[in-house]
């Protein structure tokens, strides 16, 4: 039996190994992207250059005395220089350790070596793979390098000294081979080496099948009710999704899940069925419960309301015939579901009473009153 000291020690080093692995993967994948970089900028660097000169006086001297500028180092040392941004460390240091390889393949290996790219990145220094290939010995991927994955998905690490060479299927497809097809969709073609899963043909398919010339829309999409089909259709489901059931001659029909079940909604919201499945709505204000949305679905209207031919209404409390506002100088003011008290008109609330306010005579007349209750002091 392990101690914990002994699993913790295998644990750190189970994660520093994948953690390096998952780096070095990253590394080799960095590097054979810069490698692809600089050969594409050195076929760019050849076309810039493709026209020009030693750029003296005499080109035809110079030519037959410094040899021909289209072979020159000097074109060469040009297009090196041109090769990388300056913020790209990577890249310049790639071309400055391998500066010697740019030299000989200029000098000695371009006529039968053509392709920079693959004498370079993948048969030099060895940080590429060719198409279709992947990992440190350039293996083919699964289903072949001709076409990876059947050419419905992609190989992981191809083209790179990285990667494990597995299918990542596109949209539509699974499998180790991405020949079969994921769920919601079915085989409208399927052999060894092509399946057709997807809802758009591409050339490359269109040519396959012969009846295709040019990318367009393929629908072969299950109806919306399939988990797995044959057809088009709802009728050709193999199995229904969730929230569909079959029938007696099995097609797949939207199960109503407000009629089965009642309950799933709380107490203040009403069921509502969608196809394939439900939601829950919540209930309009003046209802007390409800069947659907709206005052007229009301199982019973909220306080201060009520039901009025079938749909609930405000309660107009100051029309009633017994007065709710009973306090001396009060008014009653109806608003939804309820009611205020409020001062009549000309009163004012004063520590819980309504007091009339007083008029603009009174007011001078007190004005006027005082100076003589001063005097009488």
């Amino acid at each position: 039996m392990l101690s914990f000291n002994q699993l913790l020690w295998l644990f750190c080093s189970l994660a520093f190994i994948l953690l390096s692995q998952c780096t070095y993967a990253k590394y080799l994948k960095s590097s054979c992207n810069t490698c692809k970089q600089i050969a594409d900028n050195f076929s760019k660097g050849l076309d810039r250059t493709k026209k020009q000169n030693f750029g003296g006086g005499n080109t035809a001297w110079e030519e037959r005395a410094l040899s021909k500028y289209e072979t020159s180092e000097i074109r060469l040392v040009e297009i090196l220089e041109n090769l990388c941004d300056s913020s790209s460390f990577d890249c310049n240091h790639m071309v400055e350790e391998h500066e010697d390889h740019f030299e000989t393949w200029w000098f000695k290996r371009q006529n039968k070596h053509p392709d920079l790219y693959k004498w370079f990145c993948v048969d030099t220094i060895k940080v590429c793979c060719s198409t279709g290939t992947f990992g440190p010995d350039c293996n083919a991927c699964v289903a072949g390098s001709e076409r990876p994955c059947h050419g419905n998905g992609v190989c992981d690490g191809d083209g790179t000294r990285g990667g494990n060479g597995r299918c990542n299927c596109d949209h539509g497809y699974k499998g180790e081979f991405c020949l079969d097809c994921m769920d919601g969709y079915f085989n409208e073609i399927r052999n060894d080496t092509f399946s057709l899963c997807t809802g758009l043909v591409s050339l490359e398919q269109g040519m396959h099948l012969n009846h295709l010339s040019h990318s367009i829309p393929y629908t072969t999409e299950c109806h919306t009710s399939c988990k797995t089909c044959t057809g088009l259709t709802n009728e050709d489901c193999e199995k229904c999704k969730t929230g569909w059931g079959e029938d007696d001659e099995g097609t797949c029909l939207d199960v109503n899940e407000c009629l089965n079940d009642p309950t799933l909604c709380k107490e203040d919201q009403y069921c509502l069925n969608t196809d394939g499945s439900f939601s829950c709505k919540g209930c309009d204000e003046l209802c007390s419960g409800c069947t659907g949305a709206g005052p007229d679905k009301c199982q019973s209207c909220a306080p201060g309301y009520q039901d009025t031919e079938g749909t609930c209404t405000d309660v107009n409390e100051c029309e009633q015939t017994d007065a709710v506002c009973t306090a001396e100088n009060q008014e009653c003011l109806n608003n939804k579901g309820s009611y205020i008290c409020i001062c009549a008109s000309r009163y004012k609330e004063q520590e819980g009473v309504c007091v009339k306010i007083p008029e603009p005579e009174e007011n001078e007349a007190e004005i006027v009153k005082r100076p003589e209750e001063h005097e009488d002091l």
